[in-house]
């Protein structure tokens, strides 16, 4: 994943495939329902570390940093992809 935008839909991907409703995963996150959805929309800008983590828990979800390997640069990745470097 690149963008929040990106993360934020993984997260709603994440809720639906289990059956959650936002309101039962912010409460068990401790964030208000309006914040996880504006998150999972890509309308919140910044949501935290904390609060992501804690989001990330109530889906029994771990964040992992992956290595991106000698295939080039983040900047190189997203050119790639059609993106603005």
């Amino acid at each position: 994943m690149q963008t929040v935008l990106e993360l934020g839909e993984a997260v709603a991907t994440k809720r639906r495939a289990l059956g959650l409703k936002q309101g039962d995963v912010a409460l068990r996150a401790g964030i208000p329902q309006e914040t996880l959805s504006r998150f999972e929309r890509g309308k919140l800008a910044e949501l935290g570390s904390r609060k992501l983590l804690a989001v990330l828990a109530a889906l029994g979800m771990e964040l992992q940093f992956v290595e991106l390997g000698s295939s080039g640069s983040l900047d190189e990745l997203r050119r790639e992809r059609g993106g603005q470097a």
